[in-house]
């Protein structure tokens, strides 16, 4: 896995866990990443993730067909 740092500035109240649930959902949402991929990401379990991607803007129903057949064996 890589590693990434960010400078955040103090004014902004964003915590490690709001940029990595924005980001994972971002690349879920793009199809970068499959469904756990993001998950781990977040260190959420998938159904957590789920649950939790809703409350932070994205979809959880991709646009491929493909993507929600590797969602379901992966499941």
């Amino acid at each position: 896995m890589k590693t990434l740092t960010l400078d955040i500035p103090d004014s902004l109240d964003f915590n490690e866990f709001e940029a990595k649930m924005l980001l994972a959902g971002n690349l879920y949402e793009r199809g970068k990443l499959t469904l756990g991929q993001a998950a781990l990401l977040t260190g959420l379990t998938k159904k957590a993730f789920i649950e939790m991607i809703g409350k932070y803007g994205f979809s959880i129903v991709s646009d491929s067909i493909e993507d929600l057949h590797s969602d379901i064996e992966n499941a």
